[in-house]
């Protein structure tokens, strides 16, 4: 869990600028998307290809 303590004479903003860092380095937001909505096994898999595949093409280049 991401946690920001705002340190003496720091700006709200900064604090806040830092707490998101962390939360995108955490993966806090992106665990929350994936969340969002059910996603059938069969999408999945789907999805899993895909990327698989991608990834293989890259690679070839």
């Amino acid at each position: 869990m991401a946690e920001v303590k705002v340190k003496q004479n720091e700006s709200l903003d900064h604090a806040l600028r830092r707490f998101r860092k962390q939360c995108a380095v955490s993966g806090v937001l992106k665990e929350a998307r994936k969340r969002e909505h059910y996603e059938k096994p069969s999408v999945k898999r789907k999805k899993k290809a895909e990327a698989a595949r991608r990834k293989k093409r890259r690679r070839n280049r």
